[in-house]
């Protein structure tokens, strides 16, 4: 509960901080206010407080279910203490060097001015025994440091700038942060991960800027191609499309003062402007980094190809025998003209769909691989794809970005000055590659290095920008097999030929027996609400009956949008009421979502100093209240996630269907709704089916079915990299 109604603390002084974070600057503390008894606890984003501090605070009382009744602060200005004692606090802990003894010996020199003293001369200091020039140095630099950082906080908060961003503020700026935000508050957006155009808008509108400045016309262009290109998955944007999207967000018709800053970006070699004429698009927009993602890939897969590394195919084929013996069978003539491709050429692609025989496939390469003696590293784009990958080969296998050893720095330890130690690197999942993690990949390989991939083309593509497993196919450059034939095992599952009718366009057929034996349902039903409750009824009740399989451990829903009657959120409240209700678990409530000990969850962002990465499910093993912590199991991985990380949080008992991708579980459920209409397509369907192992309930509207079967050329991405493969093979004549 909570009173909405705005107050105001005036000399609160600090006495404890119980609480800081550092990287966004969520402080709790408790300090004495006058005409209220005891100690009051104040939370909010205050920067680094010191004991003593007086504190003028405006904000709001609430009562917290655990903690009792606190003031949460929206905005405050630190003045100086007002006594003595108050001065002795605040100076030991807030200047570096400066204990208790010294802190007593300036207040017995100068009195509360001590403070104004070092603000205006305090050389005066040298006066007090203890301090000496080197001293004084230390001092007046903490001094400074510490008083910037609060009139940067202030600063911000004059102008609606979420204080959380202080510190990287900060530490990108330093003392010159304010007068750099207002020369320039756009920068932040393009210098600060979390600050986007409308933060940086809203600033530079405060402080005066006009509507129609080069500053904001530029911003607003870099900033729609990168929000259209994380969103959509594209790497450049046509630039007749961006103008008229800026256009109408900057509620403009001046085409002309737009296409002039478009073109002093370029001259700051923020975006390249190229002509695609091969795809009919005379300029395409690329951020220049998109841009170079997609030209260096070109140029080291070309590079990795025409650097020769034979292997006879009298030598492949004297393994075979040995590794058909392991495997417990022969292989085709096809499986076996795969196997020789794959260990001869030095990259090659294998693709199919589920039942093919793909990892069987890997398998065999596998074990011809280490027969002829070659060193075979494995990894996947996700943890979850990587164990899949290990226990179907019987190889050792990593994500790509603990293969590679990512850097704090946002590097890779393997790289273009540090190879990796590999004859043969084979990566699974490869329709999750986006074009960044490709361009790390090919930097990592010698140039006498193998690469397999392996993949579902038909899959969605990944979630960051780029096609890369299509583009490389389409360019009918890169040496590819192409699975197609279901095998008899395969063919009795119902899951398998669904999914290829889907990806041929073709309504799924129902499985003729309604008996447990039944791996796929399709329910009709087209509202929503009655959707969402047969969802929650399969889930928690009818499934487990049914299957016998634990509905918070087996069972996945997936959904292809966020909002509606079984969007993720609504069946994410829904699920966890039913499935993990409070009955006494300490919890934590983060904007409109609560985390509970015993909770499902996924990770949304990529966290690579703890190495837990997008799309990663996990288990809340504890919740810190105190410290608004939470630890979580990822797959044996035990990781604490503190506050300013729980944005990087959702619940999982409903996850997107991009979401689940390079996962499986042994039973999914899926609503397919008109209401999703903008998301249903043919790709999304086959994908969020081929997520399931043992059983799949998909539940909702024919006709919402039907649209995205129709759909199969949505989502098309603004690629050019099958071109420049084609084109830099073609006038090198390889292949």
């Amino acid at each position: 509960m909570s009173d909405d109604q705005l107050s105001y603390l005036s000399g609160a002084e600090v006495q404890t901080v119980i609480y800081h974070n550092k990287e966004n600057g969520y402080t709790i503390a408790r300090v004495s206010v006058k005409n209220e008894p005891g100690q009051t606890t104040i939370v909010g984003t205050l920067g680094e407080l010191a004991a003593g501090a007086s504190l003028d605070l405006h904000g709001k009382w609430l009562m917290h279910p655990k903690f009792g009744r606190q003031f949460e602060v929206s905005t405050f200005e630190q003045t100086r203490p007002a006594t003595e004692n108050g001065v002795i606090r605040f100076l030991q802990s807030s200047i570096k060097g400066v204990g208790e003894k010294t802190a007593t010996r300036l207040v017995e020199e100068f009195g509360i001015e001590v403070l104004d003293i070092l603000d205006d001369d305090p050389e005066k200091l040298l006066k007090v025994r203890g301090i000496s020039k080197k001293k004084l140095v230390d001092i007046i630099e903490s001094w400074g440091k510490q008083r910037e950082i609060k009139n940067l906080l202030v600063f911000l908060q004059t102008h609606n700038v979420p204080t959380t961003f202080a510190g990287k503020i900060f530490h990108l700026y330093g003392a010159q942060a304010e007068r750099k935000l207002r020369e320039n508050p756009y920068d932040l957006a393009y210098e600060i991960r979390g600050i986007g155009f409308r933060t940086a808008d809203q600033m530079a509108m405060k402080l005066g800027f006009d509507h129609d400045c080069a500053q904001r016309l530029e911003a607003a262009l870099a900033y729609t191609i990168l929000t259209s290109c994380e969103r959509s998955g594209h790497l450049f944007l046509p630039k007749p499309k961006l103008l008229e999207d800026v256009a109408r967000m900057l509620d403009t018709s001046d085409i002309e003062k737009l296409e002039l800053a478009l073109y002093s970006l370029e001259e700051k070699k923020r975006i390249r402007i190229e002509d695609l004429s091969e795809q009919n698009i005379s300029e395409a927009v690329y951020l220049m980094y998109f841009y170079h993602y997609e030209n260096e890939s070109t140029q080291r897969l070309y590079q990795l190809v025409s650097h020769p590394t034979p292997v006879s195919r009298k030598k492949i084929d004297k393994t075979l025998p040995r590794v058909e013996e392991t495997l417990g069978f022969t292989l085709s003539d096809e499986q076996r003209e795969a196997v020789f491709e794959a260990c001869s050429n030095k990259v090659f692609i294998i693709t199919g769909g589920p039942g093919t025989g793909k990892t069987t496939i890997t398998k065999a390469i596998m074990l011809t691989l280490k027969e002829l003696g070659l060193k075979v590293k494995q990894a996947a784009p996700t943890g979850r794809a990587a164990k899949r990958m290990a226990e179907a080969t019987g190889h050792p296998s990593k994500t790509l970005h603990r293969l590679l050893q990512y850097q704090p720095d946002g590097g890779f330890h393997y790289c273009e000055d540090q190879k990796l130690k590999a004859d043969v690197l084979v990566v699974d999942e490869a329709s999750m590659v986006d074009a960044q993690l490709f361009v790390a990949i090919l930097r990592a390989l010698p140039h006498t290095c193998r690469l397999i991939l392996v993949g579902d083309v038909n899959q969605l593509p990944s979630v960051g920008p780029g096609n890369v497993l299509g583009d490389l196919i389409n360019s009918h450059k890169i040496p590819c097999a192409v699975l197609t034939h279901i095998f008899r095992q395969a063919q009795e599952s119902f899951i398998v030929v669904n999914a290829h009718r889907i990806n041929n366009g073709q309504f799924p057929r129902q499985h003729p027996s309604q008996a447990p034996e039944a791996d796929f349902y399709w329910i009709p039903q087209e509202n929503t609400l009655k959707v969402q409750k047969l969802i929650l009824d399969s889930v928690c009740d009818r499934i487990p009956k049914r299957y016998g399989l634990d509905p918070l451990r087996d069972i996945q829903v997936l959904t292809p949008m966020h909002k509606g009657d079984v969007g993720t959120q609504a069946l994410n409240i829904a699920l966890q009421k039913r499935l993990n209700p409070p009955g006494g678990k300490r919890e934590l409530e983060r904007k409109y979502v609560t985390y509970r000990e015993g909770d499902r969850v996924i990770q949304l962002k990529n966290n690579y100093d703890k190495e837990v990465f997008n799309g990663d499910l996990g288990w809340i093993i504890e919740v810190d209240e105190d410290a608004h912590e939470l630890l979580i199991e990822f797959d044996g991985n035990f990781v604490h996630i503190e506050s300013s990380e729980l944005d990087e949080l959702g619940l999982a008992y409903a996850v997107s269907v991009h979401k689940s991708q390079g996962s499986e579980y042994p039973a999914v459920v899926m609503p397919i709704v008109t209401q999703h209409y903008m998301l249903l397509q043919r790709n999304l369907l086959y994908t969020g089916l081929t997520r399931a192992r043992e059983l799949a309930v998909l539940i909702g509207s024919d006709r919402a079915f039907q649209i995205g079967l129709n759909n199969a050329t949505a989502g098309k991405r603004h690629t050019h990299l099958d071109y420049r493969i084609r084109s830099i093979f073609s006038e090198n004549r390889l292949y």
